[in-house]
């Protein structure tokens, strides 16, 4: 499944882990990203659509 938003283009974004003494690791926080049912342009087709482009009612589900 893709990581990136398919309405917002959200997607991975990376940095450190920093420990108690301050020694530092890579690391990524990933979207919340579902692969739901919308309605485009009257058909209804699958996405992957973060969740809050989904609680904002920037798609329309299909339901």
């Amino acid at each position: 499944m893709s990581r990136r938003c398919e309405i917002c283009g959200k997607g991975q974004t990376s940095g450190n882990n920093v420990s108690h003494s301050v020694r530092r690791t890579r690391r990524k926080w990933n979207a919340n990203i579902q692969n739901i049912r919308i309605e485009d342009n009257g058909k209804v087709r699958r996405a992957n659509v973060c969740t809050k482009c989904i609680k904002s009612g920037k798609v329309n589900r299909a339901i």
